[in-house]
This record gives structure tokens, sequence and C-alpha cells, in this order.
């Protein structure tokens, strides 16, 4: 295998913006500070879950919080991972998209997707047998838009008949987009509209995905000259010694669990198959990788190896860890990942 340092890994930040047991203020004020660490520490993008109706985020409208993280920072970029654009006009979505570009004087990513727990769309009215048909044609309304012009769609739930785009996004032709999946069959759309993907779940699984991605992929490299962002998502906390990153990480990961698991508990639903229910579990399925700066640089490296990625990328912040236990986990990251690439 390469090495993946050799192979310009770029490191990134997720952030489910799950609840911590403190106020929302201050919890929003937390995570501002956060976001000016990413950026002084020189990681590409901050990346925020959507989620509704529920503890595991507190963020249900991330373009309203990333445009106040994009006033506290100066490098970082910005991004939705995912805009769940089943709620949202496509055109409201395109024209929140232009905003937020120009705000960010060209430092937005922008993801799409449908979401991965119907529930959260039903509360909206969308039901679960329309939203993949809904989701399509707005995605495709949404990929239209950004060449500009005169939008015209006439589909099964969006008509749209001559209608003026005033607004452009600041970046040419268009930001760069994202799609969150671990199914192949997605990772071929993304790798044809010419999309980065970003995947979680153990290396071996993500790398069936990333393969299909990277043969589809091929013809846009070639016509573009440059390769995709394919992201390996993990929870992490790196401490002084390993029984200090446990005795952090295992507490926060159960918290981060509850809210997980409240929607599926509150609508009596079965939980996803691949949910570590436990934090043991968590680190044997390698959603979590927990210990020294030592360690965890080499778990990643061979999860990122194993994977086929070429993003790390890192959730620091989850449950209720402290705010500075996250801030010396990305401090390690930078110190480990980022500042020999100066």
């Amino acid at each position: 295998m390469t090495n993946i340092l050799d192979s310009n890994l770029t490191c990134g930040i997720f952030d489910h913006f799950d609840e911590d047991g403190r106020s929302i203020a201050d919890q929003y004020a937390d995570r501002l500070v956060l976001a000016e660490t990413y950026d002084r520490l020189g990681f590409y993008a901050y990346h925020l879950a959507e989620h509704h109706c529920t503890p595991h985020g507190r963020s249900p409208s991330p373009n309203l919080f990333l445009s106040s993280v994009i006033q506290r920072t100066q490098r970082l970029r910005v991004g939705q991972l995912v805009m769940l654009l089943n709620l949202y006009h496509p055109l409201r979505a395109f024209e929140e998209i232009c905003m937020l570009d120009h705000l960010s004087n060209g430092r937005l990513e922008v993801g799409i997707g449908r979401g991965s727990l119907p529930m959260e769309l039903t509360y909206f009215g969308v039901d679960a047998d329309v939203a993949p048909s809904r989701y399509e044609e707005a995605s495709q309304i949404l990929l239209n838009a950004m060449d500009g012009g005169v939008l015209n769609y006439r589909g099964q739930h969006f008509v749209l008949d001559g209608v003026p785009l005033t607004l452009s996004p600041h970046q040419r032709p268009h930001p760069p987009t994202w799609v969150a999946t671990n199914r192949p069959e997605s990772a071929s759309w993304a790798a044809a509209n010419g999309a980065n993907l970003a995947c979680v779940g153990p290396s071996s699984v993500v790398r069936k995905v990333s393969d299909v991605f990277r043969a589809h992929e091929k013809t846009k490299r070639l016509a573009e000259g440059r390769d995709r962002f394919i992201a390996l998502l993990r929870m992490i906390v790196i401490g002084r010694s390993e029984a200090e990153a446990y005795s952090l990480a295992a507490p926060a990961y159960e918290r981060w669990l509850t809210s997980f698991k409240f929607l599926y508990e509150l609508n009596d639903l079965s939980l996803p198959a691949n949910l570590p229910p436990t934090f043991e579990a968590a680190i044997e399925s390698e959603l979590c990788v927990v210990g020294t700066q030592a360690s965890v640089r080499q778990t990643l490296l061979h999860h990122l190896e194993e994977a086929g990625a070429n993003y790390l990328l890192c959730q620091p912040a989850f449950g209720n860890l402290p705010v500075d236990a996250a801030v010396n986990t990305a401090a390690a990251i930078h110190s480990e990942f980022i500042a020999p690439e100066r």
C-alpha cells in the first residue's frame, strides 16, 4: 500500500453537534471557539450535520450556524454534511448556497443527501416512499442551477418554468460538492457528478465503496486533472496516556449514543445494524479511535490505507467531551498530520 502521507492527506472536521447537557447558547459559543481553533491549526474544512427534532443535532439549520463560523475564521472552509434537500425547495437551497459562498469569500463545500432517518423527514410531511424520488429531482435541479442562466425543470415533484437565476456562486463553476454514503451505487453517482465522497464504517467496508468511486471517477479525473476527496470519518480522542483518553472518550460516546438513539426509541424503530451499541464496540468497529498521540497516528494511518481514503474526517467533539479535550485532540492531529506538510 502507498504511504498515505505521500498521497496528500487532507484533514477536516465533522460535527454532529449533538447535545452535551449544557445550555444551547453555551454549546454554540464553545463550538465557535472550536471553529477558531480548527482554523488556526490549519484544518481544511468544517463539515456540519443536519438533524431535526432530536438531541443528536443542535444545528437543524446548518447554513445559519455556518454563517457565524465564517465570520470567526479566515481560511477554514465550511459546509453541510449533509444538507437534507428533501426539506428545502431546491431553488431556496441554491440561493442559500450562493449567499454562503459569497459571505465566506469562496470557502463553501456543499454536501447534499436524503438523510439517514426517514422519521426526521416525516415530521415535515415528507413521507418515506416519496423521499427518494423527491431528493433525486431536487439534487438535479440544484446541479442545473449551478450552471446559471434561466432554470427550467418539469418533474413529478417540482415544476420550474423560466426562473431567472439572479444569484450565482462565488466559486466557478460552483462550490465543491459532497455526498455521504456507504453504498456503492451512491458512490458511483457521486463520481459521475464530480462530487467528493464521505464514508464511515470499518475500513474494509469503506474500501469496497472507495474502489467503486475511483473506478467511476477515472473519466472525471482525467478530464479535470485532479483527484476527488474520499473522506473517512473517525471519532477521535487523544490523551496523555491510553487510560486518560479512554476515561474521556467512554462517557462521551455513551452520551452521543443516547442522543443518536432518541428518535429510534421514541418511535419504537429498530436501530441501525451497524451502530456500535457500546464504547467497546465503537472501538472494535473502528468508529472511535482513542489513545495516545503515537498510537492514534498508527491506527489512523492503517485505517486510511485500508479504506483507500485521502481525507481524514475527524470528529474530536461529541457527547459531553470537555472542550479542552477536543482542543487537545485537534492540536495533536495538527502535529501529526498537518504541520509536517508545511
